[in-house]
């Protein structure tokens, strides 16, 4: 694909994610299988939902303390609703739950920050004693379905690896490590499909590319600040850009749209934000192309 035809391509890829994001893109969820493996993200037994705000802190410490490897917690109640039994003389963590008054919303323990209890209505705090699984007897972790190896993609794998950056699979979090310039991901077999292991893993070499010796973006923001927001706006759309080229996605997955727009939030007076990250992203993707073998000037 020629450099022009790619920057027309980049420029509509970016204008559906706008126009998505503007229609609603709804929630992003990982797009690997997490259903509580580690404790890295503690969720809830009873709805599947990640805890949030400070009970992902309450819960981190108690796995912790106590040596949980898993993060999948509830009630004694959410337990016993499921057949299991917390063991007796277990000692439970304590999640706060924020509730309106005159509410009858059940007691899962989801809504967990100040923020959510100010949009309009009087709330008020309660406490939940919660349980990791490692108390309880009688409950099996459910299977999770594996992507075979014969879903890779020869293409991708190749124009990843002709980026040189070192990768390290296993654990269930991706990300891109500054310190030592490698990345980090969950095994291929942990993702829903190919499509979203190589978004993802694109996405992390997006990071990469920023590193001082390749692009010189600046890294060191601090989670939720405006310019780690930035960053993830930048290579989110980078992933898109790339899928496209491969061949893998001809337009905006609505995974992309959704993780941009939870970033957007942080930037919300800045309305070019987005083409700003997206003429950041062209730069990322076109560094990228040039790391392919036979690859000419622009």
């Amino acid at each position: 694909m020629s450099t022009s035809r790619r920057a027309d391509v980049y420029a509509r890829i970016t204008a559906e994610i706008a126009a998505a994001i503007e229609a609603g893109a709804g929630d992003w969820r990982m797009p690997w299988h997490h259903d509580g493996a580690t404790a890295a993200r503690p969720i809830n037994v009873a709805s599947a939902k990640p805890y949030r705000g400070i009970n992902i802190l309450a819960l981190w410490t108690a796995a912790l303390a106590r040596g949980f490897d898993v993060g999948l917690w509830g009630t004694y109640r959410q337990w016993c609703a499921l057949g299991a039994q917390v063991r007796k003389g277990e000692r439970a963590a304590t999640v706060v739950f924020w509730k309106p008054i005159n509410s009858n919303d059940d007691d899962t323990g989801e809504r967990t920050t100040a923020e959510d209890a100010t949009r309009g209505q009087r709330m008020f705090a309660r406490a939940f004693s919660v349980f990791n699984v490692a108390q309880v007897d009688d409950y099996a972790l459910a299977a999770v379905n594996v992507l075979p190896e014969t879903e890779r993609l020869a293409h991708a794998e190749a124009f990843i690896a002709n980026l040189n950056v070192e990768t390290a699979f296993g654990g269930a979090r991706a990300f891109y490590s500054p310190a030592d310039d490698t990345i980090r991901m969950p095994a291929f077999g942990a993702f829903a499909d190919a499509t979203a292991f190589y978004g993802t893993w694109l996405h992390e070499h997006g990071h990469a590319s920023g590193a001082k010796h390749r692009l010189d973006r600046d890294l060191t923001a601090a989670y939720g600040a405006p310019a780690y927001a930035q960053e993830e706006i930048i290579v989110e759309i980078l992933s898109g850009m790339i899928l496209a080229d491969l061949g893998l996605a001809h337009h905006p997955r609505t995974d992309h749209a959704a993780y941009i727009a939870s970033w957007l939030a942080a930037l919300q007076s800045d309305s070019k934000a987005i083409f700003r990250a997206a003429s950041k992203a062209q730069q990322a993707a076109d560094w990228m192309h040039a790391q392919q073998p036979g690859a000419t000037a622009a």
